[in-house]
């Protein structure tokens, strides 16, 4: 396995629409994979904090979910390797997690490590969906234009093994799907096809997304149904439009003018307005 990639998608920190566990979940169903490495999770769950769930069968416990990270070889479409490290984020030993993976990058001759993460964003819906594109160096990201600027953010084991393996001079990025805050609890399918299809835009990996695809179209117009039955809902969805369309306007501008920023709700007051409306809709009894 020559110079492969590695790509990291472990759970317990923000998954808006659970893009992350739906991308980890169509790479290890689609591809033939087998495991290299496990940690010692013992060493790095907190139990008592993320309890495992176990299986009771009427009268006895018949399984229990236990809690692993492990390092896979996966297959691309056409035959190339690339390495998946999936499970459970850390919840103690932070520096010696990203120390061994950093051994394990070094040993196997990684050329590029890309973590995956989905973030809620005050976006609609109905317009493409964006990304925050991060790197060690500014090459990685060809001519992705930031989003941020100058920001504090909890960390996440992710990011460090990126700041970790960016400081061993091993080329490192991630990407972060800007999922609608109104979808962060639900399912959304657009958001993992994003995040695959941008790991092969860095790698040149071939992985498609057609089953995807095809669930994000059909979850796409369930929602599309909803919005049309309301008004009211309608309203905030073009509210979250006319403010993202300004937004994306002004990044030629220099920025928004603060009267424009005035004249349009705040991204909590939508939220919680779409949030109500379609938990509404799903408390609903069937006809």
């Amino acid at each position: 396995m020559a110079e492969p990639v590695l790509v990291h998608a472990l759970t317990g920190f923000v998954d808006a629409g659970s893009a992350v566990r739906l991308a980890r979940e169509h790479l290890e169903t689609s591809f033939e994979h087998r495991v290299v490495a496990t940690f010692d999770v013992d060493q790095l769950h907190d139990y008592r904090a993320r309890r495992p769930m176990m299986t009771f069968d009427r009268d006895h416990f018949s399984s229990y979910d236990r809690p692993q990270l492990v390092l896979r070889r996966v297959l691309d479409a056409t035959g190339t390797p690339f390495l998946l490290l999936t499970g459970p984020e850390p919840d103690v030993q932070w520096e010696r997690f990203a120390a061994a993976v950093g051994q394990l990058v070094q040993r196997l001759g990684v050329r590029l490590s890309i973590g995956l993460n989905a973030i809620p964003m005050a976006v609609p819906h109905t317009r493409p969906l964006g990304v925050t594109l991060h790197g060690t160096r500014p090459e990685l990201l060809g001519d992705h234009e930031p989003w941020l600027q100058s920001v504090q953010v909890p960390a996440s084991i992710g990011n460090l093994l990126e700041l970790r393996l960016g400081h061993s001079g091993h080329d490192a990025m991630g990407v972060a799907a800007h999922v609608p805050h109104y979808l962060a609890q639900t399912d959304y399918p657009l958001a993992a096809e994003t995040l695959v299809q941008h790991v092969s835009r860095a790698t040149g990996l071939v992985l498609p997304t057609a089953s995807l695809h095809e669930a994000a179209e059909e979850l796409r117009a369930g929602i599309d149904e909803q919005v049309a039955g309301s008004e009211d809902v309608r309203e905030v969805v073009r509210a979250l439009e006319t403010q993202y369309d300004a937004y994306v306007g002004s990044r030629s501008r220099g920025g928004l003018l603060a009267a424009e920023r005035a004249q349009l709700p705040s991204a909590d007051e939508l939220g919680a307005e779409l949030e109500a409306f379609l938990a509404e809709q799903g408390e609903q009894p069937e006809g």
